[in-house]
């Protein structure tokens, strides 16, 4: 069975063709800066590749059409054609009722309209990639793995948030937490520890408690406002700054932006928020970079705290997400302030490149590891299992 595994972002595509039950990766590709006329296009499959920039890519049709073009091509061996890519999967992440894993029919299609506001940057896209999958390949179903599907077994008593019962009852307002594939994947890698603390760290990022790989807590809340500091969003604010910055003056679509996309460590630092970026500035002798990344690595600290304390214990801490793969000094920060807990890092391994790696010395009291993200992994096989059972 050949399925393709889309993840949509607001000016990106990336995709894999995978053959399933094999987990044999076919074909590979992205799109970057879609809606532009300087668009990047990567493609590859065995040994061919397609580079190309300064493409205009107006629309995720024209993204699309382009890496199926590609799969079809006759110098790249004809990977696959339309009709023999069986499924599409959907790393989706939100939809109102709708938390595992779903085929995308029009009810959950509309729960992820009814969340629009509460993930604007993540449903929009996804639902725009769906409707044009929908027309070019309409006879491949279409499955969202939503990002919520691995944090259902969070306690009801980290779930719901201290606001009138009727809020969650009524609205359904609760921790629904995100990342899940992500986290997902880390807890099948580290099966064998009981107690593990997963932190992915990118652009996006939040902490995942995990406890005899199923997940405890996430750091994301309703949205994905909270937790952590992101890029450009604040993760935890005092939700008092909203009407006390009303009364300032400000508007709130002002709020909104410096909230959503003038804050976290792109507000603290005076960068983009990009980490290699604030690096720069903090190499260039920066304080508010510096600062942004203290701040960070004090919010990453508190959670791990927590989260030790509510599973007893930690065994094992992950490092994955483009920052927590390939950024050594936040993760000597964190490791050098888990000290007290018995942590020993192994210095020459923390600076070794990306790949999965141990980066704690032997006797370390918890081990920390360095895990490459794949997402795609487990939304493939969820997208399978869901296919296989349905034609079963």
């Amino acid at each position: 069975m050949k399925i393709l595994i889309c993840n949509a972002g607001s000016t990106s595509l990336k995709f894999k063709l995978w053959r399933m039950p094999e987990l044999e990766v076919l074909a590979e590709g992205k799109v970057e800066r879609v809606g532009s006329d300087s668009a990047i296009f990567h493609y590859q499959a065995g040994g061919f590749a397609i580079d190309a920039d300064g493409l205009s890519v107006p629309d995720y049709t024209d993204g699309i059409r382009r890496f199926l073009d590609a799969l079809s091509a006759p110098e790249g061996g004809a990977v696959a054609s339309l009709t023999e890519i069986e499924a599409v999967g959907f790393k989706t992440v939100l939809s109102r009722d709708h938390y595992g894993v779903h085929f995308l029919t029009p009810e959950v299609l509309e729960g992820m309209r009814a969340y629009l506001s509460v993930a604007p940057a993540h449903n929009g896209p996804y639902l725009e990639a769906i409707s044009v999958f929908e027309r070019l390949l309409p006879d491949a179903p279409r499955v969202g793995v939503f990002e919520t599907a691995f944090h259902r077994t969070i306690p009801m008593a980290r779930r719901i948030f201290p606001v009138p019962y009727e809020w969650y009852d009524k609205y359904g307002v609760m921790r629904m937490g995100y990342h899940g594939a992500s986290h997902g994947y880390i807890a099948q890698k580290l099966k064998h520890k009981c107690r593990v603390i997963s932190c992915h760290l990118g652009g996006s990022a939040s902490i995942c408690a995990i406890l005899d790989g199923q997940s405890m807590d996430n750091s994301f809340g309703f949205s994905l406002q909270m937790g952590i500091p992101h890029a450009s969003r604040t993760g935890d604010v005092d939700p008092y700054l909203v009407p006390y910055l009303l009364e300032q003056g400000l508007t709130l679509d002002e709020i909104y932006e410096g909230l959503g996309k003038n804050g976290g460590m792109k507000g603290l630092s005076g960068t983009s928020g990009d980490i290699r970026d604030v690096d720069a500035a903090i190499r260039a002798g920066s304080p508010r970079a510096k600062l942004a990344l203290d701040v960070l690595a004090t919010h990453i600290l508190r959670y791990i705290g927590a989260y030790t304390m509510e599973i007893g214990g930690l065994d094992a801490l992950a490092f994955t997400g483009g920052i927590g793969e390939n950024y050594a000094p936040l993760r000597r920060m964190v490791l050098e302030g888990m000290a007290h807990m018995g942590v020993v890092i192994d210095e020459d391994a923390n600076e070794r490149g990306s790949g999965e790696h141990i980066i704690t010395a032997p006797g370390s009291a918890i081990e920390a590891h360095v895990i490459p993200a794949n997402e795609e992994f487990m939304v493939v096989n969820e997208t399978y299992r869901l296919c296989k059972s349905n034609a079963d």
